[in-house]
């Protein structure tokens, strides 16, 4: 299963995507403030939208938010700096610490109905492991 998360609106407290799955759109996400890091922009923890590029999604426990989320990974540089980025639930850029929110842009900065949205998300991986399909994310 190929996602790609296509950076819409890059603002400066919050970053807007459209989420897409096997090319077909699925929903909004909310990121935090994307920087420019192929021209010298840095991370700033917590308030980060994670580099572009291709990475593997498995669905494993977080403790943190004590249930069964998507986790991205990439190579030992991003495992690195980039520990633990979820998909997960929220509604604003204060929601997130650099992970990946999913809902529907109806506001301004924000995504609504989060919690039906990353179910569905789930429930589409879950599907696609089941055929033993590889989930990959492309973030462009």
């Amino acid at each position: 299963m190929e996602l790609t998360l296509t950076r819409i609106a890059k603002r400066k407290d919050y970053t807007i995507g459209r989420l897409a799955v096997d090319g077909t759109f699925f929903c909004n996400t909310l990121e935090p403030t994307w920087r420019d890091y192929e021209h010298g922009a840095y991370k700033i923890k917590g308030r980060s939208a994670i580099p572009e590029g291709r990475y593997a999604v498995v669905i494993s426990y977080s403790p943190k938010f004590q249930k069964w989320l998507p986790l991205l990974l990439g190579g030992p540089e991003f495992n690195k700096r980039w520990q633990g980025i979820r998909i997960h639930a929220g509604n604003t850029a204060k929601d997130t610490q650099g992970c990946i929110l999913v809902g529907d842009n109806r506001m301004e900065g924000q995504v609504l109905d989060s919690q039906l949205w990353l179910n569905r998300l789930k429930r589409r991986i879950t599907e696609a492991k089941s055929r033993d399909e590889a989930i990959w994310l492309t973030i462009q």
